[in-house]
C-alpha cells in the first residue's frame, strides 16, 4: 500500500508543480521588486510609506532581492505593500519528479547489478548481458515503487 502511495503522491505533486511550467520566466537585471516599482512610476518613499519602512530599507531590499540574499519574508511584505502576492515554487528542470526518480533508480540499479556482475565474474559466474539488462530493469522497477532513502545517496 505505501508504495502506491509513493508514486500516487508524487504524481499528484508533479500536477500541482506542473502549474508552475508556463510562469517560467528569469528575474529582470534590477530584480521583481524595482522593475514593478519603476513600471508602477512609484518612488522609494511612496513604497517605504506603504511598507511602514525606511528608503534606504526598501532600497536594501531590491539589492538583496537581486543579489539572491532576500527572504521570502520580505518578499511578501513587499508583494503586500504593492497589493499582489508572491507566488513561490519548484519545477523541476525539462521533466517531471516521477521522471527524476525514473532516472536515478535506473542508475542506482546500474551501479548495483554492475557491481554485483563483477563480483560473479571474478568468481567465473558471468550472467549473459540479457540477464544483466533484465537484472537492471527489475531492479530500477522495485526502486521506483520503493524510493528508499539510499536512492539518494
Amino acid at each position: 500500500m505505501k508504495n502506491q502511495n509513493n508514486k500516487l503522491l508524487i504524481r499528484q505533486l508533479d500536477k500541482k508543480l506542473s502549474a508552475f511550467r508556463p510562469m517560467e520566466t528569469t528575474m529582470p537585471e534590477t530584480g521583481w521588486l524595482r522593475l514593478i516599482r519603476k513600471t508602477l512610476n512609484m518612488s522609494l518613499q511612496q513604497l517605504s510609506t506603504r511598507m511602514s519602512i525606511t528608503p534606504q530599507s526598501v532600497r536594501s531590499i531590491e539589492t538583496r532581492e537581486k543579489e539572491g540574499t532576500i527572504t521570502l519574508n520580505a518578499l511578501k511584505e513587499a508583494a503586500s505593500a504593492l497589493n499582489m502576492r508572491l507566488v513561490y515554487g519548484f519545477v523541476p528542470n525539462d521533466r517531471s519528479l516521477e521522471k527524476i526518480v525514473e532516472e536515478k533508480a535506473r542508475e542506482r540499479a546500474q551501479e548495483i547489478v554492475m557491481r554485483t556482475s563483477t563480483t560473479m565474474k571474478l568468481e567465473d559466474q558471468e550472467n549473459s548481458q540479457e540477464r544483466i539488462k533484465q537484472a537492471i530493469e527489475d531492479l530500477a522497477d522495485e526502486l521506483q515503487r520503493e524510493i528508499p532513502k539510499s536512492l539518494w545517496d
